[in-house]
């Protein structure tokens, strides 16, 4: 009877809930009134100054490392310039950091011909940006912490520079030029080395050449070496037999430049390929001989990197990754022998994570380094000598050590970003902490119940930190470096408008996973028209890669998400057991079982919401994801049809053995076996129950198309009904564009809310 009361309630789905969720980015963006000013520091980081916005119109305000606060008018009674300042030339072409505070530099070039201009990615990569003319000068937008750099030609370069979180002016002139120049081209050696006919040769400085290898082929040549002893006298280089090369060739159908079709072909290695296989060699450049070094300890390497010589000469440490990714390990070489031997040795019955914790900083003026390890279950920092081998726990316990931000040498401190280091709190939240080298006086430097960004002064003494969750918005602290005391609230950012137009912060929901002890954490998205007395039907947005975790942390709009449940949906994110960042067991639940993708702890995690959220509708559920997401949500239908409903999976890497090489076997590992076959949705693709939505562009380079096609293929043998778009042109991601999103959001309308989309 209550029904009868409600009919405007029921109404899902329809042409006016499209044309709202349309709405959303105009409706909410640039409703939240944002604290983010560029920070100015004073003598080295003794205060720190910004422009802010008063009652009364822009405002000045001073704030130093006591507390006090000033405000004025005018920058100048404050003692302070507000002009740009002259950024300071940089020395290394350090990759730009992930720093989401926008700044920007303008480039002046004084100099008498012109610079092509370039942005380094997080990678280290450079990205063209044009050229400056002499004379000329632009503005150029950027973030905090990004690397910007001109050259004329490569190795010749006019000048480097990072971005300050304040606008700044970047003069590429000839001290700009003489800075970069002289700390990144090569030192002048006595002997130039160069590679003929597939092996080394030196040629010293009367042009007489001389011959240091004489093994190389076509088939194994020698690289130039290039790591060289400190004395000069000796170099590290590799030998490295190709690994095969396979292409992927796809068919563009379509092409917008002529009518007939168009081949494209690229390099793609996939698992169980033939690699490279590198194998170090050492010459003594002075005695014109190779040292032999034996090649059992490389066998079967993946990657030999992390060259680094000995203070003192004697040895080389390189660090040697095992394929498969079993055993890492830590080698050193006889720079008069060419003996090998092992300083550390990371073995696991899984995998190691070498491509998402791998650190090693090596100590100035000792045999020693920091080193990070899973060795006690969870990821923590490691002080090692590499005369002795001895490797020492600088911090523990039941959190992880995130990254490492800083190594002050001078005080025998590591500053570091922890996980789930405050009790009580969501495990993924991001704190600052440091720590003495042999593991004293550890100290949590941020407090609020967030996930944290810091930014230090130049000196180091204090920071800014700002902090939010995704349901509190970004608050603004200025903190001590030594101890993290607060020294004053700077600002924070004011959401009421945005939720005067209707957004709800998501719910923040805590679940027991399969194990019945393991804290699964997840996040509840609801339309802005949410009424608790409605049964909603709930769609799961997967990406379960073992590399990252992917709730949301942070305040944010979160429109992809918002867009679907605006139509009439509860959208849901979980992280479940096999996704990283977490404890090592965790983490192990995704080896050798992609296909697991956590979803016994996403289940059990959304039937305890839905006994807390009574309006959770779970015989009424979907999925959707894209890339691994995409296989993941396939699998869905094909392992957990019982309670999946829908799924819309996108440019999925439907079987493990059809995508990239590093990825796949990172986590799958190496050689191939058959739990390469169990995981994949090909194997499986008879077992589907419930509404398919598969989508794929035809030239995707990321996942190679024909892993979705050979679902299809299977899908038809088993004659099972789905839906397929192929999109020609597209890429990866396809099912990001409109017209897909658009196809998505009517597939779950149709099959879980039971109305035919878009009706008024």
């Amino acid at each position: 009877m209550v029904l009868l009361f409600l009919p405007p309630l029921l109404a899902q789905g329809t042409a006016a809930d499209y044309e709202r969720a349309n709405g959303l980015a105009a409706r909410w963006r640039n409703q939240v009134v944002e604290f983010r000013p560029a920070w100015h520091w004073l003598d080295g980081g003794s205060a720190l100054w910004f422009e802010g916005r008063g009652p009364d119109g822009a405002t000045f305000v001073r704030v130093d490392s006591d507390g006090s606060v000033r405000r004025a008018a005018k920058a100048e009674d404050l003692g302070v310039s507000a002009a740009p300042h002259r950024l300071t030339p940089g020395a290394r072409q350090v990759p730009s950091g992930s720093s989401t505070l926008a700044t920007s530099i303008t480039f002046e070039n004084h100099l008498e011909r012109s610079v092509r201009l370039f942005w380094l990615d997080a990678r280290g990569r450079p990205r063209a940006f044009g050229e400056l003319a002499p004379g000329a000068a632009r503005q150029q937008p950027t973030f905090a912490g990004h690397t910007w750099l001109a050259d004329f030609a490569t190795d010749d370069l006019a000048g480097i520079f990072v971005a300050d979180e304040a606008p700044g002016i970047a003069v590429f002139d000839e001290q700009s030029r003489r800075v970069a120049m002289e700390r990144t081209a090569q030192p002048a050696r006595a002997v130039e080395l160069f590679v003929r006919e597939y092996d080394v040769w030196g040629r010293d400085a009367a042009g007489d050449e001389f011959r240091l290898s004489a093994t190389g082929t076509a088939s194994d040549p020698y690289h130039r070496p290039d790591n060289w002893s400190p004395d000069g006298g000796k170099v590290l280089g590799f030998q490295v037999e190709p690994g095969e090369e396979r292409r992927v060739q796809l068919i563009e159908a379509a092409p917008k430049d002529q009518l007939q079709p168009k081949l494209h072909s690229y390099a793609y290695q996939k698992p169980g390929d033939r690699i490279d296989r590198p194998r170090p060699r050492l010459f003594d450049v002075q005695a014109r001989r190779e040292i032999p070094v034996a090649d059992e300890p490389f066998e079967n390497a993946w990657s030999v990197d992390h060259v680094q010589w000995s203070g003192d000469g004697k040895e080389v440490y390189c660090l040697y990754n095992r394929r498969g990714h079993q055993v890492l390990r830590l080698l050193a070489i006889d720079a008069a022998s060419g003996a090998v031997r092992t300083v550390l040795e990371e073995k696991s019955e899984t995998f190691v994570d070498y491509s998402q914790k791998t650190f090693l900083h090596w100590l100035d003026g000792t045999r020693g380094f920091l080193w990070t390890s899973e060795r006690d279950g969870y990821n923590h920092l490691y002080r090692g000598n590499t005369a002795t081998g001895e490797l020492v726990q600088v911090t523990r316990g039941p959190w992880l050590v995130r990254r490492v931000e800083h190594v002050d040498e001078a005080r025998r401190e590591i500053w570091f970003v922890a996980y789930g280091m405050r009790g009580g709190e969501d495990p993924y939240h991001a704190h600052l902490a440091r720590v003495e080298f042999d593991g004293g006086n550890l100290v949590r430097l941020s407090e609020g119940d967030g996930t944290h960004e810091c930014t230090f002064s130049p000196d180091r003494s204090l920071f800014v930190d700002r902090w939010s969750r995704v349901d509190q918005p970004w608050v603004t602290e200025l903190r001590r470096a030594r101890d993290g005391a607060l020294v004053a609230e700077l600002g924070r950012d004011d959401a009421a408008p945005l939720l005067g137009r209707g957004f709800r912060p998501p719910l923040r929901f805590v679940a027991k996973g399969r194990d019945g002890t393991t804290d699964i954490h997840g996040i509840l998205i609801l339309p802005s028209t949410f009424d608790e007395r409605r049964s909603y039907p709930v769609v799961e947005d997967i990406y379960a890669g073992p590399h990252d975790h992917f709730v949301p942390e942070r305040w944010g709009l979160g429109l992809r998400q918002r867009a679907l449940a605006e139509l009439g949906f509860v959208v849901v994110q979980i992280d479940g057991m096999g996704t990283n960042w977490r404890s090592r067991a965790f983490h192990d639940v995704a080896w050798r079982n992609l296909a697991d993708s956590g979803f016994p702890d996403r289940i059990a995690w959304l039937h305890e919401a839905a006994t807390v959220h009574p309006f959770l509708d779970l015989s009424r559920v979907g999925i959707f994801g894209g890339s691994a997401g995409g296989q993941s949500a396939l699998a869905a239908l094909l392992h957990h049809g019982d309670f999946y409903r829908a799924a819309a999976a996108d440019c999925g890497c439907h079987d493990n053995r059809m995508d990239k090489i590093w990825w796949n076997e990172a986590w799958m590992g190496w050689p191939i076996g058959p739990w390469y076959a169990d995981c994949s949705n090909v194997t499986h693709a008879g077992k589907l129950q419930g509404k398919l939505l598969l989508t794929v562009g035809e030239l995707d380079h990321n996942v190679d198309p024909a892993s979705t096609m050979q679902v299809v293929a299977a899908l038809i043998a088993a004659d099972k009904d789905f839906d397929f778009v192929v999109v020609p042109g597209g890429g990866h991601g396809v099912g990001e564009t409109s017209y897909l999103v658009r196809r998505r959001q009517d597939f779950f309308v149709r099959n879980l809310l039971g109305v035919e989309p878009r009706r008024p």
